[in-house]
């Protein structure tokens, strides 16, 4: 049973010859190029969820600052 999906995707021929000359100075295939940029991406995109999804709690939260930060430790600490 195959464990991978074949893509069709379209990509302007600058782009197309950057990743073929990358693959071909990494000695690795289009496929793999495209899998670990996909990667990236995807784990780009998770963090950027995160960072936005914090950035609203911090805010409903009161915190502005490093120094908020701090001070919500010391107080949690206490």
């Amino acid at each position: 049973m195959r464990t991978t999906k074949t893509w069709t995707v379209s990509l302007p021929p600058k782009l197309v010859r950057e990743a073929e000359r990358v693959a071909k100075e990494e000695n690795r295939t289009k496929s793999e190029l495209v899998r670990e940029a996909m990667r990236f991406y995807l784990e780009e995109r998770r963090w950027r969820k995160l960072q936005r999804r914090t950035a609203l709690q911090a805010q409903a939260l009161g915190i502005r600052t490093e120094g908020d930060v701090d001070r919500l430790v010391h107080e949690v600490r206490k």
